[in-house]
């Protein structure tokens, strides 16, 4: 089975750069949009280890390190920093689970970083995965982690699968990596499901994905709401593994399953 990474960090051409090439190798889940999200990717993904980019980091992303150290003491971090980068958060590498490497990220030194601190062989990790991953991409927007959790466990196996726990960090996920189809909460806060559909469908460039509803309520006027936005489909929750699959099958086919 594939190594699960959390890789954190400002948005820019380097941490880009390495999410691409990490990601031939390992499941990797990019989490560029502050210390929350950050710590509460990390609770969903259980990651096998962390990579941290510090460029652009300040003192505020303090709580990062904090909150990994508290609750997450058991999964190594690797970071990536100039010796001034790494004095903001030095209070941290005492106890082992943090390691900094000198520099800017860049993905063949992040690769072999992750290796050597997984007790990989470079070469096996290679032949894990083939060089491209033909997969259909899934993205899985809810606000519970739970759900997404288990979401994840039932299709990590047969497709690329990206999470999202917020209407507008979908948005964000789909304009940096274009899934085929989208499973979509309905009951979320702030931006719900129809709110994040709607804009979906306002994309000219994004309109085509099919979108699969997951909603919790199975009163008959819920129901309705949900069938007159006319998703590719719709699921009750707790989602069935073997209903789910056959949902985003027929969706990815240009079947309704509505």
């Amino acid at each position: 089975m594939m190594k699960k990474i959390v890789l954190i960090g400002k948005m820019n051409e380097h941490l880009k750069n390495t999410y691409e090439y990490l990601r031939k190798y390992f499941y990797v889940q990019l989490c560029a949009e502050g210390a929350q999200k950050a710590l509460g990717m990390v609770k969903v993904i259980e990651p096998d280890i962390i990579v941290i980019s510090l460029e652009g980091f300040s003192s505020l992303e303090q709580v990062i390190f904090a909150g990994l150290q508290k609750d997450c003491f058991r999964i190594p971090v690797i970071t990536f920093g100039t010796s001034i980068e790494k004095q903001l958060f030095r209070i941290y590498y005492n106890d082992g689970q943090f390691e900094n490497y000198e520099g800017v990220i860049d993905p063949a030194a992040a690769f072999s970083a992750v290796c050597k601190k997984l007790g990989l062989n470079p070469d096996a990790a290679v032949s894990v995965v083939p060089p491209d991953d033909n997969r259909k991409k899934v993205l899985v927007v809810d606000d519970n982690a739970s759900t997404l959790r288990s979401i994840k466990s039932m299709l990590e196996e047969k497709y690329n699968v990206t999470l999202a726990n917020s209407g507008m960090k979908a948005m964000t996920s789909i304009g940096k990596n274009r899934p085929d189809v989208i499973l979509l909460d309905y009951e979320m806060p702030v931006c719900d499901g129809r709110q994040t559909l709607e804009m979906i469908r306002a994309d000219e460039d994004l309109s085509s994905i099919p979108v699969i509803f997951l909603t919790s309520v199975n009163d008959k006027e819920h129901i309705h709401a949900v069938i007159k936005l006319l998703p590719a489909g719709y699921l009750l929750k707790p989602a069935v593994p073997e209903r789910l699959i056959e949902t985003i099958e027929k969706a990815l086919e240009g079947k309704s399953c509505v």
